[in-house]
């Protein structure tokens, strides 16, 4: 037993270490924010999950669950996917895309002058297309955006089914990571279910129901629903491969056993990546986001 200390191996370069949670699970100021009006904001919200967690999980293990346990592990899953750094990373893509597909439109309308000739005068479509310009987003505008929402992506969460996923095998614990909010994908007609791992013999598949999506939050959870499933062997491996590949570097994991580091070199090599789809739409392009876990691309072999 490690006491406080946690088991964990990165992604990057397979190393082990032991760190505490605080030391990799806090972000200085991280929750700190200047484009909001109360730069702390977050905060007000996090008191009512983070005092929580431990009794909500009891609850869940116990299928007693209330309206205060699901607020905690529904606002858990929602500050993974709105605050966390990936969060940052994943909702800068979408936003980049637009100004990039804004860019193309006022360049068709001659409303952008050519570059100047040391720059080849290229048109600004042109410079984009070869690299030689890039849009920076700062990502704490895309956090901004989130924690403005986040009751919202608590009510969602909380009023969609859940599965609830137990895990008996004892060799096999779940893993968490440092993006402990995995996704499992389809196709663009269906939302993005999200595998949230509580425990090392627990985790809750959401399943979010997309007729919620712009109705008003309801953190009463009038519509929750749960089953219950107790997963067999190779269910609980194919969650464990899906955290790690959805982790941005991290892994956590409670048993130090031989086979993890060969699982996780194995599925080291992918991440979750925002992923834009531009269709033609009059003029312009109409642009639809969704994320999907692809291999890293300066490490993919296929």
């Amino acid at each position: 037993m490690l006491g406080e200390l946690m088991y964990a191996i990165r992604k990057s370069d397979l190393k082990r270490f032991t760190p505490k949670s605080q030391d990799v699970c806090r972000i200085e100021d991280g929750s700190t924010n200047a484009f909001l009006t109360k730069e702390r904001a977050i905060e007000e919200f996090l008191k009512d999950v983070e005092p929580r967690y431990n009794a909500s999980l009891a609850k869940l293990r116990e299928n007693k669950m209330d309206q205060e346990a699901i607020a905690s592990l529904a606002g858990f899953a929602a500050y993974v996917v709105t605050c966390s750094p990936t969060a940052m990373r994943l909702t800068s893509g979408p936003m980049r895309a637009q100004l990039e597909a804004a860019a193309a439109i006022l360049d068709k309308q001659d409303l952008i002058p050519k570059a100047p000739e040391s720059l080849g005068e290229k048109s600004i479509t042109e410079l984009l297309a070869d690299g030689t310009v890039k849009f920076t987003i700062d990502e704490k505008y895309p956090q901004a955006i989130g924690i403005a929402n986040i009751l919202h992506h608590t009510s969602v969460f909380g009023n969609s089914p859940w599965e609830i996923l137990r895990n008996d095998e004892e060799e096999s614990p779940f893993f968490t990571s440092d993006y402990p909010a995995a996704i499992e994908t389809f196709d663009l007609n269906t939302p993005i279910n999200r595998v949230v791992p509580l425990a090392p013999d627990i985790a809750i598949r959401i399943k979010p129901d997309i007729r919620l999506s712009g109705t008003k939050p309801d953190i009463t959870f009038a519509k929750f629903k749960a089953i219950s499933r107790h997963l067999k062997r190779a269910e609980v491996l194919g969650i464990n491969r899906l955290l790690v590949r959805c982790a941005e570097d991290v892994v956590f994991f409670r048993d130090d056993q031989k086979w993890i580091e060969g699982f996780v070199s194995k599925n080291r090599r992918y991440r979750i990546e925002s992923v834009t789809h531009k269709l033609p739409h009059g003029s312009g392009t109409a642009l639809i986001s969704t994320h999907r876990v692809l291999a890293r691309r300066e490490e993919s072999t296929q």
